[in-house]
């Protein structure tokens, strides 16, 4: 059978339109990160409550991706992202009019974790009109929308400097209101859409344990990386004494790295299998944690720390190669659980090392304890690799490629197909 390139077997309209909704609500939903070393400064907060503040954005993007994600699969995922930017204005205007105490921080932080839920209507919204040798691709570009991070933490803190940080609220309105338009002229649902599921498929997918296994790893590659870029500007900010520009600075050119490489994540799982992409990516990131851990001096942390944010971006896009490999049918609510997954794993990121910092005195605590986490998920991939080999279909093996095994179709008779595993390569 003929294989169309990738540009010609999409919608290219759509694939844009997905990757400005991601993009701008990325930039909203992190922009506690670049801001709050601004608010520490004006209600004086401990390192525990800076962790929580730019935590919480990411707990609300948890909360909310379940739920667009299901809006997406009942009313289709144009609809469902232009309510998603409409809604995505109302925690902008509260923080640009009323935000003066922490509960107030909180409440909004919550709310802008509808921003982050465009994960569940972007990734599935371009990845429906791909076919799935080219899905890693199409997801890893309109996934590459968390290249928004990098707006906000280079803009934000500049215009903070000259008009006070509840006007950078404001002015995100701008860009969202834009973004609001282009979707609605160009994002169109693609036609191979499934019907809608009954709620009982719902609740069958949590009765799955590759569910929860993809969910896991998620709450890593993405927490880890959401985590970071919100935190980021606080740990430069306060371990290296950088001023607040320049931790803007520093933040935008290490999540450059994890924002570009996504879809380069998702192309080489599509090329060498998202499974075996994952575990050379954990090992490399355990390793550069530890090395972070030691707190070295700025100039070693920046380029380590450019490493292990493009290669947790990287491993975004090789889950969201084998997720869709594994769930052909739910792609829209599997987008939305593992989403939520990486969010909460976001959440406790931050959270983490601003406590762990509270108690032990070091920010190198947290981080280590972060790189031993992913080591022992190294541990856990191989485990979830024989499970797989034994349990996925055929098909789902041929394209994530557990083990470096290829599964060939070989024609038995006229209307017999049975398979058998060659060594990659051979």
């Amino acid at each position: 059978m003929q294989k169309n390139s990738f540009l010609k077997s999409g919608h290219l309209p759509t694939l844009l339109s997905a990757f400005l909704y991601f993009d701008v609500s990325f930039m909203v939903w992190v922009i506690f990160g670049p801001m709050t070393p601004y608010i520490a400064e004006q209600i004086h907060l401990s390192a525990t409550q800076k962790g929580l503040l730019t935590a919480i954005p990411l707990l609300g993007g948890s909360f909310f991706r379940p739920i667009l994600g299901l809006l997406a699969d009942r009313i289709g995922g144009r609809r469902a992202g232009l309510m998603g930017l409409a809604l995505t204005l109302i925690p902008l205007v509260l923080g640009w009019r009323l935000a003066t105490t922490l509960w107030q921080f909180y409440l909004i932080g919550f709310l802008l974790g509808i921003a982050g839920a465009s994960f569940a209507v972007a990734l599935p919204l371009a990845g429906r009109w791909y076919p799935a040798e080219h899905q890693g691709l199409a997801m890893g570009l309109a996934g590459a929308g968390n290249s928004g991070t990098l707006l906000i933490t280079f803009f934000g803190p500049r215009l903070a400097q000259h008009y006070g940080w509840h006007a950078v609220f404001g002015i995100a309105l701008l860009p969202i209101a834009l973004v609001l338009g282009a979707f609605y002229l160009l994002a169109k649902d693609s036609p191979s859409k499934s019907a809608p599921k009954s709620w009982g498929s719902y609740a069958g997918l949590f009765t799955q344990s590759d569910t929860w296994r993809l969910c896991f790893l998620y709450s890593l590659t993405f927490g880890g990386f959401v985590g970071l870029s919100s935190f980021l500007s606080v740990f430069f900010h306060d371990q290296y004494h950088l001023t607040k520009i320049q931790a803007g600075d520093c933040t935008t050119l290490v999540v450059l790295a994890g924002s570009f490489l996504r879809p380069v994540g998702g192309w080489l799982a599509d090329k060498l299998g998202g499974y075996r992409l994952l575990l050379g990516l954990f090992g490399c990131i355990a390793l550069c944690l530890g090395v972070l851990g030691l707190l070295p001096p700025i100039a070693v942390v920046l380029p380590v720390l450019f490493l292990a944010m493009g290669m947790l971006g990287m491993g975004n896009g090789a889950i969201f190669q084998m997720a869709p490999q594994r769930f052909p049918a739910s792609m829209e609510l599997m987008t939305g659980i593992v989403g939520a997954a990486g969010g909460l794993g976001g959440f406790f990121l931050p959270s983490a090392l601003g406590a762990i910092k509270d108690f032990s005195g070091s920010y190198g605590t947290g981080l280590f304890c972060f790189a031993l986490v992913i080591a022992a998920s190294f541990l856990l991939l191989l485990e979830f690799g024989v499970v797989w080999n034994a349990t996925w279909t055929p098909e789902a093996l041929d394209r994530t490629m557990v083990f470096g095994y290829r599964r060939r179709r070989i024609a038995v008779g006229q209307s017999a197909l049975a398979y058998e595993a060659d060594a990659a390569g051979e």
